[in-house]
């Protein structure tokens, strides 16, 4: 099954848009509600019975570092003042919410995320990993989806829409911000900003090369046992535009990211709040 990326794109278009302006799309039926506990972000999605944009927000965090929760009190805060906020724009309560976690995490720290959740007043009722997520959205059923994070780097390998191989390893967006605050010798909240500024990207993207170049060595040293066709990247941390073209030289399979690919995760784990 062939993506289609120009669906993806105006989808991701619309979600964003809702999100900036804080404006509600009609809908009919129950709502269904993604939370992405992210490292850099945390996001909360809202669809309807078709999986179509609802409503969103948004609110940059730093409430978990590679899958685990390290402000527990925190992070249940912002979920609880993202599910007010959506609620005021919808009028309805939001009672059922879907979450992720880094592929590999078990035990725990799978429940830890869960528990955030529960605790702003949602009933979790799925679990499942970023990439395998994110597949759903785009509806790839064969290749190589890359959740890359603000912590780690996420593989699903999927077959026929089974997802039959995940991983999880460190380096992520942290990573770059590490190197471009002792490049510019800046702290760490300041690299983050400047890694960000559009103006800077060609810039910034000569120093954070390395890192790409690194995640780039992960997902090849995962994919060496399977025939993969094609790689698509999602998450926060793949926004530069050469990110791509790192991906191509490296690993030499071709390599699709949509636009804004922050938001893909988010809503492909609002599309799996199914109770």
């Amino acid at each position: 099954m062939t993506v289609n990326l120009e669906y993806v794109n105006q989808y991701i278009r619309d979600f964003a848009s809702l999100i900036e302006n804080k404006q509600v799309n009609k809908y009919e039926g129950e709502l269904k509600v993604g939370v992405d506990l992210g490292t850099a972000n945390i996001v909360l999605s809202v669809l309807d019975e078709k999986d179509q944009p609802v409503a969103g927000a948004l609110y940059p965090a730093s409430v978990v570092k590679d899958g685990l929760v390290v402000d527990y009190v925190g992070a249940v805060k912002i979920v609880k003042d993202l599910k007010k906020q959506v609620e005021d724009l919808l009028g309805v309560p939001l009672l059922y919410a879907a979450t992720a976690v880094p592929p590999g995490t078990i035990g725990g720290n799978a429940k830890a995320i869960a528990n955030v959740i529960e605790s702003a007043g949602f009933e979790v009722v799925n679990v499942l990993d970023e990439p395998t997520a994110a597949a759903t959205f785009m509806g790839v059923t064969d290749g190589a989806v890359v959740d890359v994070g603000g912590g780690t780097t996420g593989i699903s390998i999927l077959e026929n829409g089974e997802v039959i191989y995940t991983a999880d390893e460190p380096t992520g967006g942290t990573h770059m911000s590490l190197v471009v605050a002792g490049n510019y010798k800046i702290s760490f909240e300041e690299a983050e900003k400047l890694k960000k500024d559009p103006s800077k990207q060609d810039e910034i993207f000569t120093v954070v090369k390395p890192v790409i170049q690194k995640m780039a060595s992960i997902v090849e040293r995962h994919l060496a046992n399977y025939d993969t066709k094609k790689i698509y990247v999602v998450g926060g941390a793949c926004c530069f535009d050469e990110f791509v073209s790192v991906f191509l030289k490296e690993i030499g399979i071709d390599t699709i990211k949509p636009e804004n690919p922050l938001f893909i995760t988010p809503i492909g784990i609002a599309m799996n709040c199914v109770k």
